[in-house]
């Protein structure tokens, strides 16, 4: 079994069809549907080539939502509100009460994540038992003045762990380029998006596993990829050493992920984690809390 545990609907060209023939090729079983709502300043216009956006922004949760009640067993429901909102913890557990939504995902916002809002919400999240997948860039300069000068989100990883120490009770998910280029001890996530080069021991990602049993990761996007291929070596021993806190996810409609981790030999029963047990684990706290 494999559970896909990051992706979008509607979302590079792939509608609710070509999504389930996708899944089919790639061996997917399920699929966690994640939203991504945001104010219309906040994103990118590119995202407009690969989603039809909202007022909301570029994912809203009723696109989800429609993919639930057309193939209600192969899709988990997230959403995220933007908790600078008033209404969001409303929004959220209605969404959860009438819906079914299972996880908080994808935050990606440019705000602190450690806000008090954010903070109030994930407290939340955490009394009810929904994982939170949260999305980190850093600023890098793009030679663009408008409509952004750069896309950051969350405020780097200081305020992400502020946010992980202060809420012990509610399970993270940390995600995209502003997490994974935190592997190594190396310093380039200030200049690029996707180090490259051998993985320095130190990274904040593989000390923050260790010290907080509140944190996992998923590996999707180019991000997850990139932090493993940099030094294959490492990236299997880092599999091995933190299975029980990563997440198989893919945020795109390539096979990449899953042909690379392929040719690493993982012990089978540490692909069994990455592949669905962890997912499966994260999913059952909610039913627990509920």
């Amino acid at each position: 079994m494999i559970i896909d545990a990051h992706n979008h609907p509607d979302w590079h060209g792939h509608n609710l069809a070509k999504f389930l023939r996708n899944m089919a090729d790639c061996q997917i079983d399920k699929t966690w549907l994640l939203s991504w709502e945001a104010p219309p300043d906040e994103y990118d216009p590119f995202y407009n080539y690969v989603a039809v956006s909202s007022e909301r922004g570029p994912i809203p949760f009723e696109r989800g939502l429609a993919y639930i009640q057309q193939a209600p067993d192969k899709f988990v429901l997230g959403y995220a509100p933007d908790p600078r909102r008033p209404d969001s913890i409303d929004r959220l557990q209605a969404a959860m009460e009438i819906y079914g939504v299972r996880l908080c995902g994808e935050l990606k916002l440019r705000m602190m994540y450690d806000n008090w809002d954010a903070l109030r919400l994930f407290r939340f999240c955490g009394d009810k038992g929904l994982p939170v997948t949260v999305h980190l860039d850093y600023e890098f300069e793009t030679g663009q003045k408008y409509p952004r000068p750069n896309w950051w989100y969350g405020g780097g990883i200081e305020a992400f762990e502020r946010a992980v120490q202060a809420c012990p009770q509610t399970n993270f998910i940390g995600h995209a380029p502003g997490f994974w280029a935190h592997i190594s001890n190396d310093g380039l996530f200030r200049h690029a998006p996707y180090p490259k080069g051998p993985v320095l021991p130190g990274g904040a990602v593989p000390r923050m596993l260790k010290a907080y049993p509140n944190l996992f990761a998923d590996l999707s996007a180019g991000s997850g990829l990139n932090a493993l291929k940099r030094d294959p070596a490492f990236g299997r021993d880092f599999l091995i050493e933190f299975q029980d806190r990563l997440l198989y996810a893919r945020d795109t409609f390539t096979n990449d992920l899953q042909d690379f981790l392929a040719t690493l030999a993982l012990p089978a029963n540490v692909w069994a984690k990455i592949a669905y047990q962890n997912a499966e684990r994260l999913i059952a706290a909610r039913s627990v809390a509920s």
